[in-house]
């Protein structure tokens, strides 16, 4: 079967979904309120539509058998709920992806957490992840899942470039670790969930949550270069929204994806990960 992908959110992670699902035959229309992005992502065969257009949006969802969600919440929820609950509300059995984050769990002081942990935010961030997946999970005439995404990598976006760049920071906090994952990883795991038509909660991540610093400083040993001084995690020098990332401290289990999707991360750990990057 090949669905039609409405991707609400073209980005970083719904480029790399909508890579690999044209790959496997699958169609994508993005959404992009740029004309000129739109004129761009058409030239690459993409079907697109201005999600400030009401009856370009209708359209879209009407031939849509499948839709990926990734803009982040605000404090009244998803805003692509708001845009697109109209036009769902009057259709079924379409399967719909949410992109939510590990923020929902809060801090477990480096303990483990699973999909039916309780959800404790300790960010406004987080917050607002809890009510948008709330309000998905809502539409019970639909196959909902829900992705719970950890720091997302992959080409452009990693520490590799941020060390070469110089705005790499070796932030430390004792005992620290935090999830990962290749953002390859992360839409293979879409993809399996997509066409299984699955619906369900989903922690997305690597096999090995490990300090943001020594991953940063294995990279600096993989391209030759002196990693950046040391600086505490509560430096009054770094921003609130750093300062918050670093209160939650937890471990992330994938067990669940692996088990129901059948999903095996193609970097398992940070090293293969950024190896790939280099190759």
């Amino acid at each position: 079967m090949t669905d039609t992908v409405l991707i609400f959110g073209y980005g970083f992670i719904g480029k790399a979904f909508a890579d690999l699902a044209r790959a496997a035959g699958h169609t994508i229309i993005a959404t992009a309120r740029d004309r000129e992005k739109r004129e761009t992502l058409e030239a690459e065969g993409l079907t697109t539509a201005d999600p400030g257009n009401p009856q370009a949006l209708a359209q879209a969802v009407a031939n849509a058998s499948a839709l990926l969600i990734t803009p982040a919440p605000g404090d009244d929820g998803c805003p692509a709920f708001a845009a697109l609950e109209p036009y769902l509300a009057k259709t079924s059995g379409k399967w719909l992806g949410y992109l939510s984050t590990t923020g929902v769990y809060g801090d477990r002081d480096g303990g483990w957490v699973w999909e039916d942990s309780a959800l404790l935010p300790s960010s406004t961030e987080g917050r607002r992840r809890v009510l948008a997946e709330s309000q998905w999970r809502g539409l019970s005439r639909h196959r909902v899942s829900t992705f719970r995404l950890p720091g997302l990598y992959g080409p452009g976006r990693n520490v590799i470039e941020r060390l070469r760049d110089g705005t790499a920071r070796r932030i430390h906090k004792p005992g620290h670790v935090f999830s990962r994952l290749h953002h390859d990883d992360c839409a293979t795991a879409l993809l399996a969930a997509m066409e299984r038509r699955t619906a369900d909660s989903f922690n997305l991540c690597d096999d090995r949550p490990a300090p943001a610093d020594q991953v940063l400083i294995h990279a600096a040993n993989l391209i030759g270069v002196a990693p950046p001084p040391e600086i505490a995690w509560d430096d009054p020098s770094l921003s609130p929204a750093t300062r918050r990332f670093y209160a939650d401290n937890k471990r992330v289990s994938n067990a669940r994806a692996k088990a129901v999707l059948g999903w095996r991360p193609r970097y398992p750990t940070y090293v293969e990960g950024l190896a790939a990057l280099l190759s």
